[in-house]
């Protein structure tokens, strides 16, 4: 399964919307997508959210799509 996870890139700092960013992967499940980040990196995560076929098709079609990889 494909996930987005939406992310400040600063623990340290407070949330602003504006500074969110995101990445993608593959993951069996929501609660290991969540593992898989918090473990690799230093990100203040704001939501995990499994991405559909219709969804997936759809971020495809940013040029700036890639999959993560840990």
């Amino acid at each position: 399964m494909t996930f987005k996870v939406y992310y400040q890139a600063d623990k340290t700092k407070r949330p602003v919307r504006e500074n969110t960013q995101s990445l993608y992967l593959e993951a069996d499940s929501e609660a290991q997508a969540l593992l898989m980040v918090e473990q690799n990196t230093d990100y203040n995560i704001e939501f995990v959210e499994q991405l559909d076929d219709k969804a997936l098709a759809y971020e495809k079609q940013n040029p700036n799509f890639k999959l993560t990889t840990f």
